[in-house]
């Protein structure tokens, strides 16, 4: 008794699977073989089997049946027009099976060096600000800072101290000339600041990728630093060195 389309369906369907074949390549042949098995049917008694093997590349399967019905005709004596009828081949199918597209190469995301602005940001600068208060706070209990007298135009105090921002042009005074000390290097600074970004000139915003930016930065609040705290706390009257710890200290600015 003759396999119906449904069971040769079933039976295509369970050897691919036996084979481990996929399961879109296995319905895919499946499919095929139950429709030839329908055409097989539908065109006379003689069973048409599977002669040509189905070719699969990149997952799409190409069947070619041949309609062996065609060979039982010409064996029967059948007219020759319908014998070329049923010899012309079918046309092709393409049985297409779905796969997932992979990379070669996985890329992974790249994390971003960004932050919100609340809470992170903010809840920093609050703490900063709080720390900062308190730091004010116990220095005014423990640092006198009265006012004092009205200026005498003919008794300059000692030591004579510039604000705190020029402090540092003041300490240069101690080391260099006058023409070096206040006019030459501050010269080359601005204008070594004016050339940072034609020097560095990484369009990155990463602080990772800025290192140049960041040494050139960190020297150069250093060096301030370093001069305002000497013109602050080393120097007494006369803008003598002097050690804070043993001679006290001079805020008068």
């Amino acid at each position: 008794m003759a396999e119906t389309p449904d069971e040769v369906y079933e039976r295509t369907l369970a050897e691919e699977q036996a084979k481990g074949s996929s399961p879109p390549v296995a319905e895919g042949r499946a499919k095929a073989a139950r429709h030839r098995a329908r055409k097989a049917e539908s065109g006379g008694d003689a069973p048409a089997a599977p002669v040509s093997t189905p070719a699969v590349s990149n997952g799409t399967e190409v069947a070619q049946p041949v309609a062996v019905a065609a060979v039982a005709a010409v064996a029967a004596g059948a007219p020759k027009a319908a014998t070329a009828t049923m010899m012309a081949p079918d046309r092709l199918q393409r049985l297409l099976a779905v796969v997932k597209p992979e990379a070669i190469q996985r890329v992974e995301k790249e994390p971003i060096d960004r932050v919100n602005t609340w809470p992170h940001l903010m809840v920093a600068e609050f703490i900063s600000l709080l720390a900062l208060t308190v730091f004010l706070v116990v220095f005014s209990t423990f640092v006198d800072a009265p006012f004092r007298e009205l200026a005498n135009i003919n008794q300059t105090p000692n030591p004579s101290k510039a604000p705190w921002y020029f402090l540092g042009l003041q300490e240069l005074l101690r080391y260099f000339h006058p023409q070096i000390a206040g006019v030459t290097i501050p010269q080359w600074i601005i204008l070594g600041l004016m050339a940072t970004p034609f020097i560095d000139r990484n369009p990155s915003t990463k602080p990772n990728d800025r290192k140049l930016a960041i040494v050139l930065f960190t020297i150069f609040l250093l060096m301030n630093a370093v001069l305002v705290i000497l013109g602050s706390l080393f120097r007494g009257p006369g803008f003598n060195f002097i050690y804070p710890w043993q001679d006290g200290l001079f805020f008068e600015l």
